[in-house]
């Protein structure tokens, strides 16, 4: 499934979150001119001071990635990861970057202190994480993201660029292992956060849900009791749609290796006890009657699971 998921996921060129707003950076400076060499009067600095138009050259980038690495100034360091980070909405520049060794040299720049520097490392790492290969490169730093997301400042612009990285390296199950030990803490971040947090949080817990063995690790996780009032009628439609798809998606996980008619009772307080409790079975009979048919469709099929 991890193979197919990512071939279909290539070829469509999804960023999960980070397309959209590249596309809206692309618009915004207009249509690119044809290509150009870097002019001797060029230095890497004149790249990053957003009055350069055209895509940069393997030549460029490299001027870039060296200046990153050389440079103390906090406000350089911003501007050349911005440059990156744009650059690589581009697909011929995700491979070269990941080529000229450039994945590290962004990387390493989440563990400044600066958190406007962490978070536009951060965003370049989330547009080359669009490229499988690129992944396999930036898995060195899935521990220390998901650290600074679960002890991060709540609804921040770091917690949310990290957990959209995350998104985008959990697509295909290659590297969802890495996460297993946070099931409990994303749910906590799921259930303290604002609706932008809990939307983004809730794609990643879609994709780890989709792979089975994930499955026994969400069930698992202690989780609080307010997280059935997600399945309230007044949620969020963003935020129940995604909610229901979680749920849906761990009946099929448990219906292919036969748990779901079995369902053996976890701990208190666990994941399982909550979806699988009479609150929430209570909850989900309501939502038959959403006036959303999307959600109504939604409930239906996992209403069966029961």
């Amino acid at each position: 499934m991890g193979g197919a998921r990512a071939a279909g996921w290539v070829a469509a060129g999804l960023a999960l979150g980070a397309g959209a707003g590249f596309c809206l950076y692309r618009l915004a400076r207009g249509p690119r001119r044809s290509k150009r060499g870097l002019r001797s009067s060029e230095s890497a600095e004149d790249l990053t001071n957003g009055s350069y138009d055209d895509i940069l050259n393997a030549e460029q980038l490299q001027k870039l990635l060296y200046l990153l690495e050389s440079t103390e100034d906090p406000v350089i360091t911003e501007r050349a990861l911005v440059t990156l980070g744009n650059s690589a909405a581009f697909s011929g520049n995700q491979a070269i970057i990941r080529e000229l060794g450039g994945i590290p040299v962004v990387g390493n720049k989440i563990n400044s202190p600066n958190h406007s520097i962490k978070e536009k490392a951060l965003n370049a790492l989330n547009n080359l994480s669009v490229n499988v290969e690129n992944q396999v490169k930036i898995k060195v730093f899935v521990h220390q993201v998901c650290e600074d997301v679960m002890s991060g400042p709540l609804d921040s612009a770091v917690q949310l660029a990290g957990l959209r990285l995350l998104t985008n390296m959990t697509v295909t199950n290659e590297h969802q292992h890495m996460l297993s030990g946070y099931a409990a803490d994303l749910f906590r971040v799921l259930l303290t956060g604002n609706g932008t947090t809990k939307v983004q949080v809730l794609k990643l817990l879609v994709n780890l849900s989709e792979n089975p063995a994930m499955t026994e690790g969400l069930l698992t996780a202690q989780v609080d009791s307010s997280f059935l009032s997600l399945f309230d009628g007044h949620t969020a439609q963003e935020i129940l749609l995604r909610v229901l798809t979680l749920f849906q998606n761990i009946n099929n996980c448990l219906r292919r290796g036969g748990l779901l008619a079995i369902r053996p009772p976890l701990p208190t307080g666990s994941l399982f006890s909550l979806l699988y409790g009479e609150d929430c079975v209570q909850k989900m009979k309501a939502l038959v009657y959403h006036h959303d048919v999307e959600v109504r469709e939604k409930v239906l099929t996992v209403i069966p699971g029961f």
